[in-house]
């Protein structure tokens, strides 16, 4: 209900001094009560309105002069850039998208591999069906079978591998024996080339499984330490995926944090009138499970009280640590213990001094770590550009050598060509003082020049004037 301080300023500078007299058009109405609480400018809000701003927004370039259609594109283009700035700018930082991601794939993940192992199961149960009751769990059981295949080439030298994947001696005995007195059909080399190529997929699968949840542990002790450190990494996660990002979890308050993931009992209760569910997402965790069952609904609300806490520490503090994840976590061991043995618990004011004391040293020892690979890294740019440097002046030094050679060797070109100049240039008369007789002894030196540069013509042409002589001479 409290006008912005931007929106208070405009109104100030563009309504006149005797501005209760004017009818103000406002869009909503929350806004327009707020205007007239403020400044106690009279507003009118409702479809009207609307209609008005709408043909304002539309004809907009054509009402502000020297505002054109393209300037008012670029306009609305930034003004939309910069709203999804602002949407999306807690998840460049926190980067709770990846989070939801990883943990909803391994949630398919889990169905999937569940799915294909049955499909395994059945498939090579045909051929061993004793496997099953010696191997129960599902991703061994793709490597025991991918490592057996046929059940009749199993020996005493195979033993050695099946302990490796088993990890159990008599387990491998008990397989080895079953091998040797099943009740399976036989099987042909294309069947069991196609089981050993799905048992393999599998297993793959199952190995990026592994892999996804550490990186997904990796990520929520970045993200959200604390509330990792309370509740575990993947019901934590689970959280934040079912809030939609880390920030929607911080705003929940406890009692919805606490039933969250369990809505549709919910509104089933409301609908029936029944009890209310006393816990949602927050059930997998480890203390629901180890507190006596009148005690549930009561560490369930205290777990999601801390929970609540967690997850705001996490999303609003500038270097996230898990420090008071794990005085938390110790709060709620010590709730579990006064429910069952009556032990008083440490009162919250006295916890979170001793944590927000021990959050401030790690967070100074963060961030000198910080500024010593700030400075790491300045060193090793100042080197670059230093490095660059120097070899931007070999460069030039390159560059001015080479134009030193090449003038080098224009300069001797030059003195070649003087040289082949016939000696008659040297000997050429020095012009007068008169410019006459410098004009008159000009085209002497052209003749020279010519006699000297076109020898062979002449030699030529004498020949020619002698072979006419000679005819002339014989027809005479």
């Amino acid at each position: 209900g409290v006008l912005h301080e931007d929106l208070r300023l405009l109104l100030d500078t563009a309504l006149p001094p005797k501005r209760k007299k004017v009818l103000l058009g406002v869009g909503d109405p929350k806004m327009g009560a707020a205007v007239q609480e403020e400044l106690g400018v009279q507003c009118q809000t409702g479809g009207v309105v609307a209609e008005l701003l709408r043909g304002i927004r539309l004809h907009f370039p054509a009402l502000v002069r020297g505002l054109t259609a393209q300037s008012a594109a670029k306009a609305q283009l930034g003004l939309g850039h910069s709203y999804s700035r602002a949407k999306v700018k807690f998840n460049v930082h926190r980067v709770d998208n990846m989070i939801i991601q990883s943990i909803s794939l391994l949630d398919q993940l889990d169905k999937d591999i569940n799915t294909f192992s049955m499909r395994v199961r059945e498939w090579y149960g045909y051929h061993f069906p004793e496997l099953i009751k010696i191997v129960p769990e599902n991703s061994t059981y793709c490597r025991v079978a991918k490592f057996i295949g046929n059940r009749r080439e199993l020996s005493e030298e195979s033993l050695e591998g099946l302990e490796e994947i088993v990890m159990d001696s008599a387990k491998a005995q008990a397989i080895l024996e079953a091998s040797r007195s099943s009740m399976g059909m036989d099987i042909s080399p294309l069947d069991l080339i196609n089981i050993e190529s799905f048992s393999r997929r599998v297993i793959s699968l199952s190995e990026y499984r592994r892999g996804l949840q550490e990186y997904l542990r990796s990520k929520m002790s970045q993200v959200a330490p604390s509330l990792s450190a309370l509740i575990g990494e993947v019901v934590g996660a689970r959280l934040i995926s079912h809030a939609g990002s880390l920030t929607n979890l911080a705003k929940y308050p406890a009692s919805t944090v606490q039933i969250l993931g369990a809505e549709k009992a919910l509104f089933r209760a409301l609908k029936t009138r029944g009890n209310t569910p006393k816990y949602g997402l927050i059930f997998h965790s480890t203390f629901i499970g180890r507190a006596a069952a009148k005690n549930k609904g009561r560490i369930s609300r205290y777990l999601a009280n801390k929970c609540t806490i967690a997850s705001r520490i996490d999303c609003f503090s500038e270097v996230p640590t898990s420090v008071f994840g794990d005085k938390l976590r110790e709060q709620v061991e010590e709730r579990l213990a006064f429910y069952e043995t009556g032990e008083p618990p440490r009162k919250n004011l006295e916890v979170m001094k001793e944590a927000v004391v021990e959050a401030n040293e790690v967070v100074a020892e963060v961030k000198r770590k910080q500024e010593k690979k700030e400075k790491k890294k300045k060193k090793r740019e100042k080197r670059r550009l230093e490095a660059l440097a120097a070899a931007a002046e070999e460069a030039k030094e390159e560059d001015s050598v080479m134009e030193t050679e090449e003038n080098d060797v224009g300069a001797k070109k030059k003195k070649k060509k003087k040289q082949q100049q016939p000696e008659e240039s040297e000997a050429e008369p020095e012009p007068e003082e008169n410019g006459l007789e410098e004009e008159e002894e000009q085209p002497l030196p052209k003749k020279k020049r010519k006699l000297v540069v076109e020898p062979e013509q002449e030699e030529e042409e004498k020949k020619k004037k002698r072979k006419k002589k000679k005819k002339a001479v014989a027809q005479d």
